[in-house]
């Protein structure tokens, strides 16, 4: 082939659950688990959060994003997974390949984006109680949110673009779930310098989030500590420790996938890993926000308070 930029292959093979034939069945039942939950988990929430007028706080609106952005992360992979486990079609075309991994790059670089927004959001909130509500009006909260999303889209659009002007020759076998950057790249048959500079690029991204939020958290810590009373530091920490849980999985499981050198990558360990961020932290956020939160539990008990009053009727 002499033009690196002709692509000859139309579509693709996920090969990522061939090698469990026999645990096919059990797979679907478990991500299909995995995704009811999620998607009730999320959606409850951002439900939750508008009936409740004690969660109308910057701290809250953040959280619904969050939410929003977990339904839609996980429904760009799930429902393609529960497909090829339930039907055993595992081609997918150019086109729904190169559409899932752009939704799926905007939903993961937005989140990343807004994590460290929420960071920023926790900071203020610890360190200028009283001007809170004043520093995170809705107008600020608004365009840290838009801010969020038109990053996410820029890297998306980028990334998307270097990745499928790539040319895909021969083989066409995706030994991967779904549509990601190390398994397309080792399919590639034209030179990817480019696009691994992308790469690092949004690994430096992704670094430079984390820092964000490393900064906000020291700040959050020594405001924490000027706290004179042991009840109002532990209630200053509570407020931040949910939104550090989900950093933690969430950033440690994109490290862990983008940023390791070539030599340390296993494609096995690769799968893991996706199933774990694509799958399993959407899954979790908003429990991790309910289980460790007294103002939302006791959302939850009053509009489920409501219910039943009405259901008496």
């Amino acid at each position: 082939m002499g033009n690196n930029n002709l692509t000859t292959v139309t579509y693709f093979i996920l090969m990522g659950f061939t090698d469990y034939p026999t645990l096919q069945i059990l797979l679907f039942l478990v991500f299909l688990n995995f995704y009811l939950v999620t998607i009730l988990g999320n959606v409850g929430m951002i439900i939750l959060i508008q009936l409740d007028a004690q969660l109308h706080t910057p701290m809250y609106f953040f959280l619904s994003q969050l939410s929003l952005l977990d339904a839609c992360y996980t429904s760009v992979i799930t429902p393609q997974i529960l497909a090829t486990l339930a039907t055993g079609k595992t081609v997918i075309t150019y086109g729904q390949c190169a559409s899932q991994f752009f939704f799926f790059t905007i939903c993961a670089g937005t989140e990343c984006f807004l994590l460290a927004v929420m960071a920023y959001d926790r900071y203020v909130a610890v360190s200028n109680p009283l001007l809170y509500t004043v520093a995170m009006n809705p107008r600020i909260c608004w365009r840290l949110v838009l801010g969020a999303y038109i990053c996410g889209m820029s890297g998306a659009i980028l990334r998307t673009t270097c990745t499928f002007t790539l040319s895909f020759c021969d083989n066409n076998q995706i030994d991967f779930f779904f549509c990601d950057l190390p398994p397309l790249l080792k399919l590639a048959c034209s030179d990817t310098t480019n696009t691994e500079t992308v790469i690092l690029a949004f690994g430096n991204v992704i670094l430079a989030n984390a820092l964000v939020i490393l900064i906000s958290y020291l700040f959050i810590i020594k405001a924490i500590l000027r706290v004179k009373t042991s009840g109002g530091r532990a209630k200053s920490f509570s407020t931040c420790a949910s939104h550090l849980t989900s950093v933690t999985l969430f950033f440690g499981t994109l490290i862990f996938m983008y940023i390791r050198s070539g030599s340390d990558t296993s494609l096995e360990e690769d799968k893991v890993v996706s199933v774990f961020y694509t799958v399993v932290i959407p899954m979790l956020n908003p429990l991790i926000y309910s289980l460790r939160n007294k103002e939302v539990k006791a959302a939850f008990k009053k509009v489920a308070g409501r219910l039943q009053v009405f259901q008496s009727m």
